[in-house]
């Protein structure tokens, strides 16, 4: 076995639909970890987000009780839902594992850092998931280098192009 190992690969999950992302989260926060989470929906949310319907560029999630809760996210009443339709910004629990849940625990509380969902998909099996994210809030000097950085990229990038 040699001394220095390769770093594992980052998990990526299978998204074959992704329904909502929160694209702003990138760029407010570092990402330091990244959890697929299990949404507990009803009927005719499902039904909703199939359509493609669902935003969570304002959402977050909290630990309360030993339970994950994705708060404030948005998916809007199903259009021939009757009165069996759901209220759109309720809190959704998300199922995790449990040493899952007590590593963010520790995280928010010890470190300061946050919870953001990064986009919300259904998988090969057709199941509604979040992509959880462990995140560090960035400062304005922070969000100007990565500003600074995907510029240059770009510029990088346009170079080369021209240049053959």
């Amino acid at each position: 076995m040699p001394a220095t190992m390769a770093r594992p690969k980052p998990a990526t999950f299978d998204k074959k639909k992704i329904v909502a992302e929160n694209r702003r989260a990138r760029f407010d926060y570092f990402i330091e970890d990244t959890y697929e989470a299990g949404v507990a929906l009803t009927g005719t949310e499902v039904k909703s987000l199939r359509f493609g319907e669902g935003s969570i560029a304002e959402s977050y999630a909290e630990v309360r009780g030993g339970e994950v809760w994705l708060v404030n996210a948005n998916i809007p009443e199903f259009s021939h839902g009757n009165r069996f339709n759901h209220i759109p910004k309720r809190p959704r629990k998300l199922l995790l594992n449990a040493r899952e849940i007590d590593r963010m625990t520790g995280a928010v509380e010890r470190k300061g850092m946050t919870l953001v969902p990064l986009c919300v998909y259904f998988n090969a099996r057709g199941r509604a998931k979040v992509e959880l994210a462990l995140a560090k809030g960035k400062n304005v000097a922070d969000k100007r280098a990565t500003t600074k950085d995907r510029e240059w990229k770009r510029d990088k990038a346009r170079i080369m192009r021209d240049r053959g």
